[in-house]
């Protein structure tokens, strides 16, 4: 079986309490809808019913969920997608972030730190929320997406991604920081893993996002010196969150596609047998949280790569 470092069969998720757009995201989110056309509470229960089964859908698939509640007070609109406020690591480490959004800072909560430290081994405990209030931010594995194996960090730079913290992450965790320019609609792409997912021996990314040559070339010869299959995807498949997937494997290390059905539908025949080469696809139905949260299936999951206690 090859090394799958970068992959992990274990991941948090946070069941929503609070679910709904965010006004303060969708400043610089192209992806949210700007306003429900619907009952809150009916978002609500519908976001609820979509993780559920999201999560149902992946314990059959033999990934270990380890679900946390949404705490209802403070509301957090936002609280589905953790990915953007901590990343673990396999050397035992837990990295907090600091968040554009006033009300996205409410979601970080020791009690789910206190979680993973009694039922992992956590060694180091580094937080970049302290940056803050100097107005510079860098959101977990929304602004990075990382190269596990190959200890490389790519990352646009974005409102929401912070050159300068992009550089403290890379001699935090010893990662080659590659940042460049993305933009949709003449506007910053706000996360870098709306464009591009990074698999063991694959990447997903969108080339026309990318406006500068040169950027583009500095990813391309990257991607070929670390054996990466690029499977481009265009601009209107990264609206339809094709950009936002990610590949975990089972229990018994089976590789798993994560995506949502949107996403799945997006794809060309080709693209899918592209894809599905290096792994099953798992397609959820979420297309509440997609609508009104502008984030998708990548979004909502955070990655467990902390060594077990015994």
């Amino acid at each position: 079986m090859k090394n799958r470092k970068q992959t992990t069969s274990k991941i948090l998720m946070i069941r929503p309490a609070s679910f709904g757009a965010n006004p303060e995201t969708a400043i610089n989110n192209t992806f949210q809808a700007k306003s429900a056309d619907a009952h809150v509470q009916s978002i609500r229960q519908k976001a609820r019913e979509e993780f559920d089964q999201m999560v149902i859908q992946l314990q059959e698939t033999g990934v270990d969920v380890n679900v946390v509640e949404d705490s209802q007070i403070p509301e957090k609109p936002d609280a589905v997608f953790p990915n953007n406020w901590i990343t673990t690591h396999a050397d035992g480490s837990v990295i907090t972030y600091p968040m554009f959004s006033e009300l996205r800072r409410l979601e970080r909560r020791e009690d789910v730190v206190s979680m993973l430290e009694e039922k992992y081994r956590v060694e180091k405990r580094y937080s970049f929320e302290q940056y803050e209030e100097e107005g510079k931010f860098l959101e977990g594995t929304g602004s990075l997406v990382l190269d596990r194996v190959h200890r490389i960090a790519y990352a646009c730079l974005s409102p929401r991604t912070d050159i300068g913290l992009l550089d403290k992450f890379g001699v935090l965790k010893g990662y080659r920081i590659v940042h460049f320019t993305a933009r949709a609609n003449g506007t910053d792409i706000y996360h870098t893993n709306v464009l591009m997912a990074m698999g063991h021996d694959f990447v997903i990314i969108c080339r026309e996002a990318i406006p500068e040559e040169t950027d583009w070339v500095k990813l391309h010869d990257m991607f070929a010196k670390t054996a990466k299959e690029v499977i481009e995807i265009s601009a209107d498949q990264m609206h339809a969150f094709a950009g936002n997937m990610i590949e975990l494997r089972s229990s018994k290390g089976e590789p798993l596609i994560v995506m949502s059905e949107q996403a799945l539908q997006a794809l060309s025949k080709n693209q899918k047998d592209k894809i599905s080469k290096h792994g099953r696809i798992v397609a959820v139905g979420i297309p509440t949280i997609e609508k009104y949260g502008g984030g998708s299936a990548r979004c909502m999951i955070a990655e467990i790569f902390l060594p077990p206690r015994n």
